[in-house]
């Protein structure tokens, strides 16, 4: 059993018991989020919502926060001092699939 959620513009295939880093949200550890913005399940046969599928959620144990690892964008051009340096380190939830409801 699979489910296709959406969270922060993104679109995420998980199954129970997988893990993911998710933008980061307020929740504290070791707490519950429930996504009700489901785009397809599939159990069996697939349901897919228009645009999201009714009464189908699925539940997130929180495990922690974090960074990722620093993104370096560097752009340089041929002129002299045309050049730009800049860093990107994501924030992070990390949580993990608890179950999937339809």
């Amino acid at each position: 059993m699979y489910a296709i959620i959406k969270n922060g513009g993104k679109q995420y295939k998980v199954q129970e018991g997988d893990y993911l880093n998710l933008d980061k949200m307020d929740a504290e550890p070791k707490s519950t989020v429930e996504v009700t913005e489901v785009l397809a399940i599939n159990d069996g046969e697939l349901k897919v919502g228009t645009p999201f599928v009714d009464g189908a959620k699925v539940t997130l144990e929180v495990i922690n926060s974090g960074k990722e690892k620093k993104v370096t964008i560097f752009k340089k051009r041929r002129r002299k001092d045309s050049k730009l340096k800049r860093g990107f380190r994501r924030q992070y939830t990390r949580v993990k699939v608890a179950k999937i409801a339809s």
